[in-house]
């Protein structure tokens, strides 16, 4: 992970194609399978993946209701997914941004989450995005 003054940046390795791993990322379908598992899962998710699209994302977050929502920015794939963060928890409104590289059967991906000026901000999506590409990992490995 490394860190700039407003942002993370967190990598993995997944065995799995970009186009297996950029699929998990946008159809609303599979990232209910796997996005925030346990006490913090999702629940529905509307997107409209378009530049400009909107997605909401409904969370069940340790018994709690939240939503996150935003605004699709870039679209490329498989390599590249950038949207706008706005979670129902609190915060300015920030952006995400997934960059996927494959080599032989596996990929890179890489997010980056800019717009952070706090770093209770920074120190709370340090610990989230590792889990959630953790996630990401298991279901793309097992899916294939």
């Amino acid at each position: 992970m490394n860190r700039t003054d407003d942002s993370i940046v967190i990598e993995t390795e997944i065995k799995a194609s970009a186009e297996r791993i950029f699929r998990a990322l946008t159809d609303p379908q599979e990232r209910v399978q796997w996005w925030g598992k346990g006490r913090a899962r999702t629940t529905h998710v509307d997107s409209d993946l378009r530049p400009g699209g909107k997605y909401v994302m409904q969370l069940d977050a340790y018994g709690q209701p939240h939503t996150v929502e935003g605004v699709y920015r870039e679209i490329v794939p498989p390599s590249v997914l950038s949207f706008t963060w706005n979670p129902s928890w609190g915060g300015e409104e920030s952006l995400v941004r997934f960059d996927i590289i494959e080599r032989d059967g596996v990929s890179t991906v890489r997010v980056t989450h800019s717009g952070l000026p706090t770093e209770q901000e920074r120190a709370g999506y340090s610990q989230g995005w590792p889990f959630n590409l953790r996630l990401l990992k298991e279901h793309a490995e097992a899916e294939g």
